[in-house]
């Protein structure tokens, strides 16, 4: 069969997605891996009626209000490769299974490049975090270690000044600041330590110190870092959606990518890294999906008279 729409991810925004076409009565798979970047986390924050829930409950509480509705389908695998024009995409799975689909909405998220720093696996998602807004509340007034340079040194430096201001920069090598940035962290009593990060000393998971090269010993119950992220799939760009040099897909208000027919939506159309916001994006993009596909079949039915 050919399905309404094929959507390539199953976080909060492909989820959403499937929500809102599924009320719409379309014929939709959701073709997911299992893997979501945040399966690394204890818990999710900041999603209204969910905050506090693990994102593997998320998921399993999504599915099930979602199973209602019989046109939508889920598919764990892994889709390898995308062909075809709007209206006529065969989109192939890990597994050999071709799914035609007339819309394609690409909710695959980004992904984290693991950083080499001994120690940092053993904290991610436990005491160590990327986003203020998911975590900070629950290292606020305590001291930290902020694991980032450049200019986003000074950008995190402001944000966690609204949780704590009992923290440390560390740049793990050169810091890359201009002499501007530097003073103004200056000014606000910001130590900044450019010696490359021996080890994150923990103990089950809950951070105690950050030892650096030259023999600094950092105390600290906590740690956010700036990391580096890859777009969840190349198929986007494969098929030819327009990307910013952060590897997100470049979309317009209503999750419309350059190449009729697609659509992006959630972390892989986004910088706003919130399950909330990517929920939101979905659901847009859903709407419009669903618009589009309903003005075709309309348009059609005028031709055919």
């Amino acid at each position: 069969m050919t399905y309404d729409c094929v959507i390539i991810g199953g976080g909060p925004a492909g989820l959403n997605a499937a929500l809102v076409l599924g009320r719409a009565r379309k014929n939709v798979v959701v073709i997911d891996e299992g893997r979501p970047r945040n399966q690394v986390t204890r818990e999710t924050h900041g999603y209204l009626t969910r905050d506090g829930i693990s994102p593997s409950e998320f998921r399993r509480i999504a599915k099930e209000q979602i199973s209602i509705y019989p046109s939508v389908h889920f598919a764990a695998d892994t889709a390898v490769s995308i062909a075809g024009t709007d209206g006529h995409f065969q989109i192939t799975t890990a597994q050999g299974t071709i799914y035609g689909s007339k819309k394609v909405l690409f909710a695959v998220g980004k992904k984290d490049v693991p950083l080499a720093i001994n120690g940092l696996a053993d904290v991610y998602g436990i005491s160590a975090f990327v986003c203020p807004y998911c975590d900070g509340w629950e290292l606020r007034d305590q001291p930290l270690v902020l694991i980032v340079k450049g200019a986003n040194a000074l950008h995190l430096a402001k944000m966690m000044s609204g949780w704590t201001n009992h923290f440390t920069i560390c740049t793990h090598g050169p810091d890359e600041m201009s002499s501007l940035e530097k003073e103004e962290l200056a000014q606000h009593n910001v130590p900044i330590f450019d010696s490359p990060i021996q080890s994150i000393v923990s103990n089950e998971g809950m951070v105690q110190q950050v030892e650096l090269e030259d023999g600094t010993a950092i105390p600290c119950t906590g740690i956010f870092f700036g990391p580096k992220l890859v777009t969840g799939s190349e198929l986007p760009r494969a098929l030819g959606c327009e990307m910013t040099e952060a590897g997100t897909v470049v979309v317009d208000k209503f999750g419309k990518t350059n190449v009729p027919g697609v659509y992006g939506a959630g972390d892989s159309a986004s910088e706003m890294y919130q399950a909330i916001a990517a929920a939101s994006l979905g659901a847009m993009a859903g709407v419009s999906i669903n618009n589009e596909l309903i003005m075709e079949d309309w348009n059609k039915e005028a031709c055919s008279k």
